[in-house]
């Protein structure tokens, strides 16, 4: 289920560049609701409680309840932008939700038992293909994380978007055999296949160079005098 939570936010009475600057000077940072067939309302955040929510993970799958002016609109972040030198952010957009919207989101994908997986037990190492997936729910219905069993994972052997159980009314968007999650080899693993299968292969035939000479000792000599 969709975690809900309250932001704070003020309206902003302008809008453009030079307004967005002079917000971020007094400490806010500009952002925009938008959607559901409603005017575009500029706003603005104060800095700290928004990057707080940002660096605290998962932001662009939380919905928010911001309110204006007495009124509640229940909106998720859509996008975020950062300062590219000093990392803090500089404008949001967030989406309203109506009631029994249906949104697409990624979400972050959460792994368990990799530990105990035989693969990572014989040396291989958990490589992480896709951390997010695509999918389409109700908005209200977003899983925090989407989690997938790599416990029985071999060497060399991978998890695929058909092997996991997503939650009832989350959709993904992508291909069912888009790889997840693949245990790699350790190094000089190839190698020691190769050098078993020979070991293995030479075994029968050492053993059959015995087993002949033995029965040609037992063989009759041929090729002497008959008595007439």
């Amino acid at each position: 289920m969709a975690t809900v939570m309250e932001l704070k936010a003020t309206a902003r009475p302008k809008s453009g560049k030079g307004a967005a600057r002079a917000e971020r000077r007094a400490g806010r940072v500009p952002a925009v609701i938008y959607g559901n067939k409603q005017p575009p309302q500029p706003i603005s955040v104060e800095e700290p409680e928004l990057r707080q929510r940002i660096l605290a993970g998962r932001f662009l799958t939380t919905i928010f309840d911001i309110n204006l002016d007495g009124k509640k609109h229940r909106v998720i972040p859509r996008d975020f932008h950062l300062d590219p030198v000093k990392d803090f952010p500089i404008h949001v957009d967030f989406m309203r939700l109506g009631e029994g919207a249906t949104i697409r989101v990624s979400v972050p994908l959460r792994l368990l038992k990799a530990d105990v997986a035989p693969g990572v037990k014989r040396g291989g190492t958990v490589n992480l293909v896709t951390h997010a997936i695509d999918v389409e729910c109700a908005a209200e219905s977003i899983p925090q994380f989407i989690e997938a069993d790599v416990g029985a994972l071999e060497i060399s052997h991978s998890l695929h978007l058909s092997d996991l159980q997503l939650p009832p009314g989350v959709k993904p968007l992508a291909r069912e055999d888009v790889t997840l999650v693949t245990i790699v080899p350790p190094s000089g693993y190839a190698e020691e296949l190769k050098a078993a299968a020979a070991a293995g292969a030479a075994a029968p035939a050492a053993g059959a160079a015995p087993a002949a000479a033995a029965a040609g000792a037992k063989a009759p000599a041929g090729g002497g005098d008959k008595k007439k």
